[in-house]
């Protein structure tokens, strides 16, 4: 018995010396790098692989450029009358879209009040986000009696119908085209106020938010430098949206008569053409064209950010 174990003893080291080679062998075989992870892609990559966006930037510049070089493109006040009256398009070469009842040409109130809407539309987003954001960061930050107070007087300015209280501020308040965007600021900021408040009060307590107390930082510099920058993708979302929402509350007051008289803008000039549906129908379309595309590009550019900036999407996968 003694023999055999002897006898078997260099057979069973072998198979052992063996074994280990192979196994050697095959894992100097195998890649030691690990596998590569999807590349995680930027903003402006998804929104540059995004078609939608590209139309939609396309259409906005196009009318942006519009706006912005009315006044070379088409000098002169864009309320005087330039040719004979009820002039459809095509019909003239010097009104390529026509004249209206009073003979103004159409093609440059398109121009002029492209460059009003837009104004007034960034304006009061702007404005809106100013105030919304400042009103919601200081309520999601401190928390307390200060939440509070500032998420009552938001419930109560949310609550009132929005175009309703636009009304009632754009006819005691001068008709100006910067009153406009003030008043229509007044009605939209409770919406992004509350997103802000809900994004703050999600970060306020994140690692890299106590991190910053403990070294010391104030309460604005946590704010401003801190929070702010990731709590930026869904406002950022929402002002497209919010610009949108602005050119249309703008034409409906200048289509009822309370927007600025000095100006011309697209709702102004659906109004004047509503009289003559009938017979001119075209007055009133092109303006409402014009209104229909500038929100459409605006909608389709708040969907791709809304795509691009959705930490899901950027990775690639999970």
């Amino acid at each position: 018995m003694p023999r055999e174990v002897a006898a078997t003893a260099p057979d069973h080291a072998l198979a052992v010396a063996r074994a280990v080679v192979t196994e050697i062998a095959a894992s100097g075989e195998r890649d030691p790098t690990p596998p590569a992870r999807p590349a995680k892609r930027g903003t402006w990559t998804i929104l540059r692989q995004n078609p939608p966006a590209l139309v939609g930037a396309a259409i906005l510049g196009a009318i942006a450029l519009l706006g912005l070089f009315a006044p070379l493109l088409f000098p002169g006040d864009p309320l005087s009358i330039t040719g004979a009256p009820f002039l459809w398009p095509g019909a003239s070469a010097g009104h390529p879209l026509g004249t209206d009842s009073l003979g103004r040409d159409i093609l440059a109130g398109l121009a002029h009040g492209a460059r009003i809407s837009l104004r007034i539309g960034l304006s009061a987003a702007a404005l809106g986000l100013v105030v919304g954001v400042t009103i919601g960061a200081a309520a999601g930050y401190r928390g307390g009696w200060t939440d509070a107070l500032l998420s009552r007087l938001i419930e109560i300015v949310h609550t009132l119908p929005p175009f309703v209280l636009l009304v009632v501020l754009a006819a005691i308040l001068p008709p100006t085209s910067n009153t406009l965007a003030v008043a229509i600021a007044a009605v939209t900021w409770p919406t992004v106020a509350r997103l802000a408040r809900t994004e703050f009060r999600s970060l306020r307590e994140k690692d890299f938010v106590l991190a910053a107390r403990s070294i010391g930082y104030g309460h604005t510099r946590i704010i401003v430098h801190e929070i702010l920058p990731n709590a930026l993708p869904p406002i950022v979302v929402t002002a497209s949206v919010m610009v949108a929402s602005a050119i249309l509350m703008e034409a409906a007051l200048s289509f009822m008569g309370l927007g600025d008289p000095n100006v011309v803008s697209w709702g102004s000039m659906i109004g004047a053409g509503r009289e003559y549906l009938r017979t001119g129908w075209y007055m009133s379309a092109l303006p409402g064209l014009a209104i229909m595309l500038t929100v459409l590009a605006l909608n389709l550019i708040g969907d791709a950010l809304n795509e691009a900036m959705n930490p899901r999407r950027r990775g690639g996968g999970r």
